[in-house]
């Protein structure tokens, strides 16, 4: 999946669930809420595509604050080499027959600074992904994630990289 396709993902399991469970609602298909927020960490590995092999840590904040079925967080993200890449955007999150186990998706905008990594073929560059998980009854979550980054072809060169990590989250309330 070296493209959009998580992205993709994000929109239309959320536009269903907007449509199945926030239209109906007082404050409409996009209505604010709150959730706790979440602290994340995570640390992987990128995966030998383009890239050469290499550690990366994520650190993500999740607001708390959702518009309709969407989330908001930021995150920071630091490879071996120097990469840098922090960026904002969307999460969309479900739960499997009301048990510990999860699907996150996630689509994020940000900006990237090589170091002596893969050049990404720009500053701007779109973070989107799928976490699986165990969620705690404290809150506390246990994922694998993958996920995506590349500049979307906004640029004339659009290499792309791809990271595996383990994630672990904790809620801040």
């Amino acid at each position: 999946m070296a493209d959009g396709t998580f992205a993709a993902l994000l929109l239309v399991a959320g536009l269903i669930d907007m449509g199945a469970n926030h239209c109906g609602t007082a404050g409409g298909c996009l209505g604010q809420s709150r959730d706790s927020p979440r602290l994340s960490l995570s640390a992987g590995e990128v995966l030998e595509r383009q890239a050469a092999p290499g550690a990366e840590v994520y650190l993500r904040y999740d607001t708390g604050l959702r518009t309709g079925p969407f989330g908001h967080a930021a995150g920071l993200s630091l490879g071996e080499r120097g990469e840098i890449w922090a960026g904002y955007g969307a999460t969309w999150s479900t739960g499997f027959g009301g048990g510990p186990l999860y699907a996150e998706l996630h689509a994020m905008t940000g900006v990237y600074e090589a170091g002596d990594g893969l050049d990404l073929g720009g500053p701007i560059v779109f973070r989107s992904g799928l976490e699986l998980g165990w969620e705690a009854a404290s809150g506390w979550r246990l994922g694998l994630a993958y996920d995506h980054r590349s500049n979307a072809g906004l640029y004339d060169r659009n290499p792309g990289v791809e990271t595996v990590q383990l994630r672990v989250s904790v809620p801040l309330k």
